[in-house]
């Protein structure tokens, strides 16, 4: 399943601080691979709004082969 980056905003629901439960339990219900997708789509979406673009890599390693 690919992520596209963006939040499904419909899925949201505002509750009230005192009424929020415990959402570990929610989280630990869910399988490992979306847990990481939502993880990756938090980060972009913090990578974006604090840097503007996607981050990259910022220095290429050369792997050598020796005798």
């Amino acid at each position: 399943m690919k992520n596209s980056g963006k939040v499904d905003r419909t899925a949201l629901k505002k509750v009230k601080i005192t009424e929020d439960k415990n959402d570990f339990q929610y989280w630990q219900k869910q399988s490992y691979e979306f847990r990481l997708e939502t993880l990756e789509a938090i980060r972009e979406e913090y990578n974006t709004w604090k840097y503007g673009a996607q981050q990259r890599l910022q220095r290429v390693c050369t792997i050598i082969k020796r005798r």
